[in-house]
C-alpha cells in the first residue's frame, strides 16, 4: 500500500484543478537512514526493504482508484527523491509515468526529488514518456532556505545552493520546470531571523523556479526538533508569519505562484497562533494559494497579531528560547 494518497486542488496554468497525491511506500531518503534533516521523520514510515517494480505499480493502482475523471494533476512524493534509483528504478519509473499517461485525464506530473538525482537523462527519459499523452513535468526540490550555513547547520540537508541551481538549470535546458520548497523556522533560529530567512531564499530561489512552497515546520516524531519542542527549546511557526512572508513575496515578485498548506496547523506541535484564530488564518493560507490573490491575506485578524509583532520585537535578544507558547 501507499504511505498516503489524498485528493485535493491545485493551481494549473493559473486555474484550479483537481489533484490526486501519491506518497509511494519506498526505502525512503538515503539522508533519513543516515540521521539526516533535523525536522524530518518521514523515513519512519518507509518500508524496510526496498519494493519490486510490480509493488510500486500496485501501489499506484491503489492510489488511482481514489481519482476522477476530471483528475488533472498527480504529485508523487516517495518520502525521499523519484529520481533516486535505490527507491524507484529507472523501469518502474516508466511504468509509473505511461500509466498515469493512460488514465487521460492528467495534465501535469509533480515529482519531488533531491537535487543530486537530477539528471539530463533521467528528466529526457521522464518527458520522453510524458510527452506522447501532452502531459507537462515539473520537479519538486526541498530546498528549505537559500543560506547553506542555514541549510548545513540548522537543517543538516546535505546539499548546497550550488546543487540546487545546477539541478533547476538542467531542468530549464530541457523545458521542465522547478517547484521549491522553503522551510519557515528550521530549529536555533528566531521567528524574525526566520521571515528574513525566507524572505532572502525567495529572492535568490526565483530566477530558477516558477513556483515557491512555502512549509511551516512542525514537529515530526523521532527528530532533532521534537527532542528541542520536548525540551521547550523550539516553538512551531507562527502563523501570521505565513501571513507575511506570503503577502512580501507577492508583492515583489507578482510573476510567481506562491503556495502554503500548513501541516498540523493549530496544534502545539504545528505552526500556530493564539488558538482561537489558527483554523482562520490557516485556512487564508489556503485560499490564497489557489487564488494568489493578495486581498485574502489581508481580510483576516486577531487580538494576538500584537502579541506575534512584540515577540517579533523581542525574540532576538531571548538566546533562542522562545517568549511565547
Amino acid at each position: 500500500m501507499p504511505t498516503a494518497v489524498w485528493t485535493g486542488h491545485d493551481l494549473l496554468d493559473g486555474k484550479q484543478v483537481e489533484t490526486l497525491t501519491i506518497i509511494f511506500c519506498t526505502t525512503g531518503c538515503y539522508r533519513g537512514k543516515e540521521k539526516g534533516c533535523t525536522m524530518c521523520g518521514f523515513i519512519n514510515d518507509s518500508a524496510d526493504s526496498t519494493p519490486s517494480d510490480d509493488n510500486l505499480l500496485a501501489q499506484l493502482d491503489r492510489a488511482t482508484g481514489k481519482s476522477t475523471p476530471q483528475t488533472s494533476m498527480i504529485k508523487i512524493f516517495t518520502s525521499g527523491s523519484f529520481f533516486d534509483e535505490g527507491e524507484v528504478t529507472s523501469s518502474a519509473r516508466r511504468r509509473i509515468l505511461k500509466t498515469i499517461g493512460e488514465m487521460g485525464s492528467v495534465k501535469k506530473v509533480i515529482a519531488e526529488t533531491r537535487p543530486e538525482f537530477v539528471t539530463e537523462i533521467k528528466l529526457r527519459d521522464t518527458i520522453d514518456v510524458l510527452d506522447r499523452y501532452e502531459i507537462s513535468f515539473e520537479i519538486a526540490i526541498g530546498l528549505e532556505t537559500s543560506n547553506d550555513t542555514i541549510r548545513k547547520d540548522c537543517i543538516n540537508k546535505g546539499f548546497t545552493f550550488a546543487d540546487f541551481i545546477r539541478a533547476s538549470q538542467t531542468a530549464a535546458d530541457i523545458g521542465v520546470t522547478t517547484k521549491a520548497y522553503l522551510l519557515l523556522k528550521p530549529p536555533f533560529l528566531s521567528e524574525s531571523m526566520a521571515i528574513d530567512d525566507i524572505l532572502s531564499s525567495i529572492s535568490d530561489t526565483v530566477p530558477y523556479s516558477s513556483t515557491i512552497s512555502l512549509n511551516l515546520c512542525n514537529v515530526q516524531n523521532g527528530t532533532l526538533v521534537e527532542e528541542l519542542h520536548n525540551r521547550k527549546d523550539y516553538r512551531p511557526p507562527w502563523l501570521w508569519s505565513a501571513v507575511s512572508i506570503l503577502k512580501k513575496g507577492k508583492e515583489m515578485y507578482p510573476h510567481i505562484t506562491f503556495m502554503s498548506d500548513p501541516v498540523a496547523a493549530g496544534s502545539k506541535r504545528g505552526p500556530h497562533n493564539c488558538g482561537e484564530c489558527d483554523k482562520e488564518v490557516a485556512q487564508v493560507l489556503r485560499d490564497f494559494s489557489l487564488s494568489q490573490d493578495q486581498t485574502i491575506l489581508s481580510d483576516v485578524d486577531c487580538h494576538c497579531f500584537t502579541l506575534w509583532e512584540k515577540v517579533m520585537e523581542l525574540e532576538d535578544n531571548a538566546y533562542g528560547s522562545y517568549l511565547v507558547k
